[in-house]
C-alpha cells in the first residue's frame, strides 16, 4: 500500500501459466509475414482502500465506550484529566490554603513587633471568618483554578516528554534521570504560570483588592511589569526539587509494585501520599521564601537575602510556618492529581487497545 492509500493486489488466474506462451502466424496480403509470441504474467488490480471503512461503528463504540477515549487525542484527553482534577482539588482545599499563605505572610504584613509571635492556624481560620466571612475562605481561588489548568497540563505532559528526553538507548530511565525530568517539569510549568500565582497571592492577602483587574492594573502602574516574575528564583528552586522528589518517588515505588497492584486506584492514592509528603517535607522553606519575595515591599530580593532574614525575625520554625494547612491542602492536591493522571494513561491505553481491535476487526471483514 503507498502512501495515497492504494493497494496493489496481485491475483491468479485458474488454467493460466504465466510462465506460457503462445506462437500464432501473421498474414498480410496473402503473405507470410512470421511469428508473433504473446507472453502472459500475472495481472494486477488497483483497489483504493479508505481507513474509514475500518473506523468502528456506533454500535462497537456504544458497547465499548472506552474506545471512544481513543478517538480523542492523546495530548486532549490528558489535558482535560488533569485540568478537571487540578481544578477540583484546589477548590476543596481552598480554604487550607488562605489560611497557609495567612500564616506564612502574616510577619511581614503586620510589622517587625508583632512578626516574632506569629499567627495560629485556628487563630488565622477564625480571623478570616470574622473578617471576611464564609466566603473570606475562597478569596483568590478563581485565578488560582485559573492557573491550575495550564499548569497541571504543561508539568503532566512536560514530564512525558522530558522522561523520553532523559531516557538512555535501551529506552530505560535511570533515577537520576528521573529526578532531572520532574525538575525540569515543575520548572517549565513554573514559569508558564508564574503570573497567575503572583495574583492569586495579592488577592489573597492583600486588603482592598476585589477582581484580578484590579490587582493586575495596580501591579502595572505601581512596580512594573517585573513585578509579575517577582520571587521567580525562589520559585524555579523550590518547585524543582519537590517535582523531582514527588514524581521520581512515585514512579519509583509504584514500579516496584506487582503488576496486579499497579492498576489498583488505592493503591496509587497511597503511592501519590507517600511520594507528597516526603517532597513537602524537604521543600516547604522554600515555598515560605518565595511567599515572602512575592509580597508587596518585601525587603528580600533574593533567596539567600530571605532565608537569613527569616530566621533572624521568626527562627527557624519560621521556615515552616503554615506547614500543616499546607501539608492538609498539598497532600490530597498531589495525590489526586498523580492518581488521576495514571488513571487516565490507563484508560487511555485499555481505549486504543480496543479501538485498534475494532478496525483489524473491520479490515479482516473488508477484505
Amino acid at each position: 500500500m503507498n502512501d495515497s492509500g492504494t493497494k496493489l493486489v496481485w491475483r491468479s488466474i485458474p488454467g493460466l501459466d504465466p510462465n506460457s506462451c503462445t506462437e500464432r502466424e501473421q498474414w498480410k496480403d496473402g503473405r507470410f509475414t512470421g511469428v508473433s509470441t504473446n507472453n502472459f504474467a500475472c495481472i494486477s488490480a488497483v483497489e483504493k482502500r479508505v481507513e474509514k471503512e475500518f473506523s468502528p461503528s456506533l454500535s462497537q463504540l456504544l458497547n465499548h465506550p472506552l474506545a471512544m477515549v481513543a478517538l480523542v487525542p492523546r495530548d486532549a484527553a490528558l489535558f482535560a484529566a488533569g485540568a478537571v482534577a487540578g481544578s477540583a482539588s484546589k477548590t476543596v482545599t481552598a480554604p487550607l490554603d488562605r489560611i497557609k499563605l495567612l500564616m506564612q505572610t502574616h510577619g511581614l504584613r503586620v510589622g517587625q513587633e508583632s512578626a516574632k509571635k506569629g499567627i495560629g492556624f485556628i487563630e488565622a481560620f477564625i480571623l478570616i471568618g470574622k473578617e471576611e466571612g464564609l466566603k473570606g475562605y475562597w478569596k483568590g481561588n478563581l485565578p488560582q483554578v485559573i492557573r491550575v489548568i495550564p499548569y497541571s497540563a504543561a508539568q503532566l505532559f512536560a514530564y512525558e516528554a522530558y522522561k523520553k528526553l532523559f531516557s538512555g538507548k535501551d529506552g530505560e530511565l535511570s533515577v537520576i534521570g528521573r529526578l532531572a525530568a520532574g525538575a525540569c517539569a515543575g520548572m517549565t510549568s513554573t514559569f508558564v504560570t508564574y503570573p497567575l500565582d503572583v495574583l492569586r497571592l495579592r488577592l489573597a492577602v492583600e486588603p482592598g483588592y476585589k477582581t484580578m483587574t484590579e490587582v493586575s492594573l495596580n501591579m502595572i502602574r505601581e512596580e512594573g511589569f517585573a513585578s509579575f516574575y517577582t520571587g521567580l528564583g525562589a520559585s524555579l528552586v523550590g518547585i524543582a526539587p519537590y517535582i523531582a522528589v514527588n514524581f521520581c518517588v512515585f514512579d519509583l515505588v509504584k514500579k516496584a509494585l506487582p503488576d496486579k497492584y499497579q492498576k489498583r486506584t488505592e493503591i496509587s492514592l497511597a503511592t501519590a501520599l507517600v511520594s507528597a509528603t516526603i517532597a513537602t517535607v524537604m521543600c516547604y522553606p522554600l515555598d515560605t521564601v518565595r511567599r515572602q519575595m512575592q509580597m508587596k515591599g518585601s525587603p528580600f530580593k533574593t533567596i539567600f537575602d530571605a532565608f537569613p532574614g527569616i530566621v533572624a525575625r521568626d527562627g527557624l520554625l519560621g521556615l515552616y510556618r503554615g506547614f500543616l494547612p499546607n501539608a492538609l491542602k498539598t497532600l490530597p492536591n498531589s495525590s489526586i492529581k498523580l492518581t488521576t493522571f495514571d488513571t487516565a494513561k490507563r484508560l487511555i491505553a485499555v481505549g486504543e487497545k480496543e479501538l485498534q481491535k475494532f478496525m483489524e476487526e473491520n479490515d479482516r471483514k473488508q477484505d
